[in-house]
């Protein structure tokens, strides 16, 4: 969420609260003197370190900078327009609210399948 991860604890986390990580992948790399990791945007990762070492972290902003949160240097957070468009879906979700659960359910649905046709790639790599 933003630039944080909700999941404090990825040896015990909460799957009441984030099922979906039980369907998480792990990959485990193990890293000598000058070895380099690329991980990617948005990617969640953990480091454990065994011994002293030194991390640098360099970040890539290959969009118009616009695009980017101006009060995040590191492009941690989500891009501008991805922050808005979360922040437009939770006002819908809360308008959503105001019907009852059949309703809801029906127009829920509905929001799914139109973000669904609109907004996903269909050469998405699951």
């Amino acid at each position: 969420s933003g630039d944080k991860s909700q999941v404090l604890d990825i040896d015990n986390p909460d799957l009441n609260k984030f099922p979906e990580f039980a369907k998480a992948t792990a990959y485990e790399c193990f890293l000598e003197a000058g070895d380099i990791l690329f991980i990617p945007a948005f990617w969640f990762h953990n480091v454990i370190n065994e011994e002293g070492g030194v991390a640098v972290n360099a970040f890539w902003q290959h969009l118009d900078a616009s695009a980017y949160d101006a009060k995040d240097p590191y492009g941690n957070k989500d891009l501008a327009v991805g922050a808005r468009v979360l922040q437009s879906l939770d006002r819908a979700l809360k308008i959503l609210d105001e019907l009852p659960q059949q309703y809801r359910d029906f127009y829920g649905r509905r929001m799914i399948l139109r973000i669904q046709e609109k907004a996903l790639s269909t050469d998405q790599v699951t």
